[in-house]
C-alpha cells in the first residue's frame, strides 16, 4: 500500500491505522503484508463502504483534517468503489 508522504510518519508510529481508498476493485487482501519504507503494512480488513460513510471522525482517524482533504487524495484514480482498509505497521 502506498501512502501520501505526509501520512507516512503517522502510519509508522501507529497513529493512523485505517485508510479510505477509492478503487475499481480492492488492491489489497486482508491478512497479507505490503512493503513500506522501514517495514510492512499488514492488512487486517478491507470493507466496502459508501461516500456517505466517510465522516469527519473517519477522516481524522485516517490522518486527514477533513472529509474534503481525504477525498482530494483518495479520488486520484478512475475508481468509483470506496473501501475502508484497516491495517497495522510492522517495523523491519
Amino acid at each position: 500500500m502506498q501512502f501520501t508522504k505526509f501520512l507516512r510518519d503517522a502510519v509508522r508510529s501507529g497513529a493512523v491505522t485505517c485508510s479510505v481508498r477509492v478503487w475499481t476493485r480492492p488492491h489489497v487482501t486482508a491478512g497479507k503484508r505490503y512493503r513500506m519504507e522501514g517495514g510492512q503494512i499488514e492488512v487486517e480488513s478491507v470493507t466496502p463502504i459508501t461516500f456517505a460513510d466517510i465522516t469527519p471522525e473517519l477522516a481524522r482517524a485516517s490522518g486527514f483534517a477533513s472529509v474534503d482533504d481525504l477525498l482530494r487524495v483518495a479520488r486520484h484514480g478512475p475508481g468509483e468503489n470506496v473501501y475502508l482498509v484497516r491495517f497495522h505497521y510492522l517495523q523491519s
